[in-house]
């Protein structure tokens, strides 16, 4: 069986490093990578497959970031060719990007069973283009790998048991990967030692609806300004982030770096005295760790989280942002609850694969 997987954007090389992993084992599978180029820089891109293990591109169609249509105009023009060129026996995406949804009109045009990991995820914000992705994708999906319960319940509701497809609850991919690399991350990573700082708060911010907004900007500016007068906050910066706040003159004072990879971000969590972020991924890996989270954001998909008391959404509100995080550091969670499957998740899904494809 041929199974091509699409990647594109920095959260679907840490997915497909764990699923890929495992598919290496089942022999009746041979799977081909093929990387749109959305995150195209070596700090976005490169540094994952060499960090990570992931096998090697067998194409890079090297699109770079742009307008929302021709980006995945692009996208699909150069995926329809490979497949028709590879036929594969099925097609598998991750996530909500516009890789993912180029890939998935891509499959569904030529007639090839499409596999979404991380389906039945929703915001219920159509405003972002992120929910627009996963909906469409999921529509046309063969099978629907979900993450959690909650996800598996959105596809209910929207009717999906009357489809004829496979919704299958497999765990999340991104524990798998968390399990995994903690120990690689601590062996490999000299991003602390860079640093040099005791205590600090991790944040990350990079969401359209925060970034393009100069309220919300200015507002969450503000927050990062005031909690850094009591305790460091690292912040991994974005290039379009970057670029955005400097032309607005809203760089933060407190310590900004370059974007890490994978081993670094895990160390930064792992080591942080709570996390803020607009990231869906963040969210998960913050409770992997054991740490708190605060979303600069109106609503997650990750709900599980907000109902178990360990994630908090706080959107662009100054006030809440720093009473929420300076009331959260260094404060300890359980995560004894198994809401992402344990590290199971990849598994499951090459059963599923093996089963339903």
């Amino acid at each position: 069986m041929k199974v091509v997987t699409i990647v594109g954007a920095r959260p679907q090389f840490v997915k497909a490093a764990a699923v890929s992993r495992v598919l290496k084992s089942h022999t009746s599978i041979e799977e081909i990578i093929l990387h749109t180029g959305q995150h195209y820089d070596d700090s976005m891109s490169e540094v994952f497959f060499r960090e990570m293990e992931i096998p090697k591109p067998f194409i890079n169609l090297e699109i770079k970031s742009t307008l929302h249509g021709e980006m995945t105009a692009q996208m699909l023009t150069g995926i329809e060719k490979v497949l028709i060129d590879q036929r594969p026996d099925a097609v598998m995406v991750y996530g909500d990007t516009n890789s993912t949804l180029a890939g998935a009109l891509a499959a569904a045009k030529l007639q090839i069973k499409l596999i979404h990991v991380e389906a039945g995820l929703r915001s219920f914000n159509m405003a972002m283009p992120e929910e627009i992705n996963r909906i469409l994708t999921d529509r046309i999906s063969n099978l629907l790998c979900c993450p959690t319960e909650q996800a598996v319940i959105n596809l209910t509701n929207e009717g999906f048991g009357n489809l004829n497809l496979n919704v299958i609850k497999t765990g999340d991919v991104m524990q798998d990967a968390a399990i995994y690399y903690s120990q690689k991350s601590a062996e490999n990573s000299t991003i602390l030692k860079q640093l040099a700082l005791e205590r600090f708060v991790l944040c990350t911010l990079h969401r359209q609806e925060n970034t393009n907004d100069k309220l919300r900007l200015r507002n969450i500016v503000q927050a990062i300004n005031e909690i850094n007068a009591v305790i460091p906050v690292v912040l991994p910066l974005h290039p379009r982030t970057k670029k955005i706040l400097a032309a607005d003159s809203l760089l933060p004072h407190c310590t900004i770096i370059d974007p890490v990879g994978y081993f670094d971000m895990i160390e930064l969590i792992k080591n942080s005295s709570v996390v803020m972020t607009d990231s869906g991924g963040l969210q998960k890996e913050a409770y992997f760790f054991s740490k708190y989270c605060i979303t600069l954001r109106e609503e997650t998909e990750w709900i599980e989280l907000i109902d178990n008391g360990v994630n908090y959404l706080v959107g662009a509100d100054k006030r809440k942002i720093v009473d929420t995080a300076l009331k959260y550091l260094d404060q300890k969670l359980l995560t004894s609850i198994d809401l992402y499957g344990k590290g199971q998740a990849s598994e499951n899904i090459a059963d599923a694969i093996l089963k339903y494809i």
